[in-house]
């Protein structure tokens, strides 16, 4: 794979999502879950995706279930959480594995373009973050401490 137009993932509802339809934008993709103590983070994800969403930017979550099972809902409770709760307007995909061997194939190969800290693969925990150029290459990984606030230099550069 040379970048993220190479990828198919599900959408909420099962289709297919081909993610060549994001071609030249600037993507921020986040393993996501409902019931975490960043779960506000995604005020902060809303924020960026409206403030950025016209210069090229688009937000992607991705609902995983994998840390303290902390994303329990099918895939109508957590676009209905992430409604009403947040407000939220970018792309929700259907829930995935980060790690493991049913690892999303999106994951597996966002986690060997930008490993964490000391070279590590697995993502640590939910909302994990990797910032991709407009050339659909990996430019970062952000730890699930970063605020997404504090992300908004470094997207701004890429737009």
């Amino acid at each position: 794979m040379s970048g993220i137009t190479d990828f198919t993932v599900k959408a909420a509802d099962g289709s297919a999502v081909d993610l060549s339809r994001y071609a030249g934008r600037v993507l921020l993709i986040v393993n996501t879950a409902s019931k975490c103590g960043f779960t506000p983070q995604y005020e902060g994800l809303e924020t960026l995706h409206r403030r950025y969403e016209e210069q090229g930017l688009t937000v992607l979550g991705f609902p995983c279930n994998q840390f303290g099972e902390q994303e329990p809902g099918d895939a109508a409770e957590i676009a209905n959480f992430c409604s009403l709760t947040y407000d939220v307007t970018f792309p929700v995909m259907g829930k995935v594995d980060v790690n493991g061997d049913h690892a999303e194939p999106l994951f597996q190969w966002l986690k060997a373009e930008a490993p964490g800290i000391l070279g590590t693969k697995a993502i640590k925990w939910n909302f994990t973050k990797f910032l991709l150029n407009r050339d659909g290459q990996v430019v970062d990984r952000y730890a699930p401490t970063a605020k997404p606030e504090d992300l908004a230099k470094d997207i701004e550069g890429l737009l």
